[in-house]
This record gives structure tokens, sequence and C-alpha cells, in this order.
């Protein structure tokens, strides 16, 4: 709208009359849509921000498998208990020129062949030693003995002779040491005893051998 001047325009200084009416300003509706100012439509449903739902961990997904597993119904396989019958052990053989009732027990095995002791335990030799036997009138006993008296420092009371480490199996006769035997060897003979010249080994067996152990004297 344009507001009427201050100023005078003629030159006889009288204001002129205002010929023109002040013509009301009218604001047209704008006719193009383009023109229009533009409108923020309403977000639709797919521009709206959506949160994923978090993918289960390695952990959580054997946990879920473990828990929806089905527990096993078969049953465990028992051993049978064995049938076989151990093996027995066989008996000893004789071991070299023993006899065969020298291979149980305890026993002091005295071969007139080979002229040996053994002493033998469960049919295992321990040790042998050289012996010597009665002569011919005065024949040392063969058979299966046992020990029935022992005497460290035994004197004969027929002979008067001295009989040490004696172990007697039969009768008088015993196994013992021998100093004629030890100085003599087998240029002389025994009264029917079993002498000794190995003096430590007849001290070893001494001390071993027990009252019932066997005595066998035999010949190879």
């Amino acid at each position: 709208m344009l507001a009427a001047s201050a100023c005078s325009s003629g030159s006889d200084g009288k204001p002129a009359a205002a010929s023109a009416k002040p013509v009301a300003a009218t604001t047209a509706a704008p006719s193009d849509p383009s023109s229009a100012p533009a409108t923020t439509a309403a977000p639709t449903p797919t521009d709206l921000p959506t949160t994923a739902a978090p993918s289960a961990t390695p952990s959580q997904s054997s946990a879920a498998k473990s828990a929806s597993a089905k527990p096993s119904t078969s049953k465990p396989t028992s051993a049978k208990p064995s049938t076989s019958k151990p093996a027995t052990k066989p008996p000893a053989k004789p071991a070299g020129n023993l006899d065969p009732r020298c291979m149980t027990g305890r026993a002091m095995c005295v071969d007139k062949t080979t002229r040996k002791l053994t002493w033998v335990v469960d049919g295992v030799p321990q040790y042998s030693f050289e012996v010597r036997f009665g002569s011919a009138e005065l024949p040392t006993r063969e058979g299966a003995f046992s020990v029935f008296q022992k005497s460290r420092d035994h004197v004969s009371t027929l002979y008067h002779t001295s009989m040490p480490f004696a172990m007697f199996f039969s009768g008088g006769q015993a196994v013992h040491y021998s100093p004629d035997f030890a100085k003599n060897g087998y240029n002389g003979a025994s009264h029917g005893c079993v002498n000794v010249r190995n003096k430590a080994l007849i001290t070893q067996l001494f001390d071993t051998v027990r009252i019932g152990d066997k005595v066998i004297v035999y010949r190879s």
C-alpha cells in the first residue's frame, strides 16, 4: 500500500487535493501449489529406527543345544569276570644230579656219587661243598632223614673225637666239620658221619638249618 507524501508538488503553495482514493492492498492466495511452503510429512513406519535383537553367543547356543539334547538311554557295558583258572606252577625239576626228594621244602641233599652236599630251599640250590663218608665197615646210611639234634661244639662219646657244628639225622650219624678231612682230604674216612672240610660254609649251614629239615642221602 502506498502512503501519502508530506510535501506539495504544485507551485502555488495550495495543497493539492487528493484525487485518488487509497486502494486497499489485497494479498492474493498463491495459485501455484509449488510456490506454497513445504510441509513436513509424518514419518512412515519404515522411517523409524529399528533395533535388531542381539544374536545368541556361541556359549549360549551350545548351552541351548546341550539343554535340549536328550539324555542317553544306553546302558553301560560291564566287564564279565574271567572264568579262566590261574595257571598252576609246575613242580621244579631237579637241578643237575639232585634227588627229586630234595625239590620241596628245605633239604641237605647229600650225593655219594659226586661227594657233594647241596643246601636246597624250595627246589632252588643255594650252595654246595665237598663231603666225605664212612668206610666200607662203617658206611653212611642212605635214605630220607630229618635233623633231630644240633650241637655246635660236640665231642663223640664213642671215639672221643671233635665233631664241631654237628647236625644229627640218623642215630649217631651227623653232618659235621672234620679237621682231619680238612687236613688229609679223601685219604681217610669217617665212622659213618658226613664230614665237611669247608669250615666257613658248614658254619653258615649250621646257623641256617632248623630241627626237622630234611637230609637226603643217595647215589646219583
